[in-house]
């Protein structure tokens, strides 16, 4: 493991931007971006099992789980609340198992080729729709039992906050797993 003066990644080659954006969504997406690779970041180079660490007892919270989470979260705002399809199923969830997305997260192959196929996929959708996004102040329906609108500047800027949030546990949770630390 190499030492970057306390970087994770060297400058040159480090895929997160530090620009300039122009306008309030270039602004949203930059950050967006940056978070969602920092969350892969925090999840390179680590074996299907250090990926399924658990942080400690009782929480079920794992570097995998936080990317199924991710996945389900994506899927959750992008295309069911923002393109309107609430009444498709949520992924990595069920109504037995609330937190499905953290307790199905095993140390096998398949369940972590599964979920990072999966959470690319959200985010390569959620994209593509962002790219036709012209109207930030516009509204739509909020799911389940939450009711009412809103607006799509606040649910893009709740995305932001979710994997802010969960970058932080990532940092914890990757520490832990063999002490790398960094931004």
């Amino acid at each position: 493991m190499a030492s970057f003066n306390g970087l994770w990644e060297p400058p040159a080659t480090d895929p997160r931007t530090q620009g300039t954006p122009v306008g309030e969504m270039a602004t949203i997406r930059e950050y967006l971006t940056n978070y969602r690779l920092t969350l892969g970041m925090k999840c390179d180079d680590l074996t299907p099992a250090q990926l399924a660490t658990r942080s400690v007892p009782p929480s079920t919270m794992s570097l995998l789980g936080l990317v199924r989470h991710m996945a389900r979260v994506e899927h959750n705002w992008f295309f069911r609340t923002l393109q309107g399809h609430l009444d498709v199923p949520r992924i990595y969830w069920s109504a037995e198992d609330d937190d499905l997305d953290f307790n199905g997260a095993t140390g096998d192959p398949a369940v972590v080729e599964d979920a990072f196929t999966s959470w690319r996929a959200q985010i390569s959708a959620a994209d593509q729709w962002l790219d036709g996004v012209t109207d930030l102040g516009a509204t739509v329906a909020l799911p389940g039992d939450r009711g009412g609108e809103a607006a799509v500047r606040d649910i893009l800027i709740h995305m932001v906050e979710e994997y802010a949030r969960h970058c932080g546990h990532a940092d914890l949770l990757r520490e832990c797993i063999d002490g790398r630390t960094g931004q």
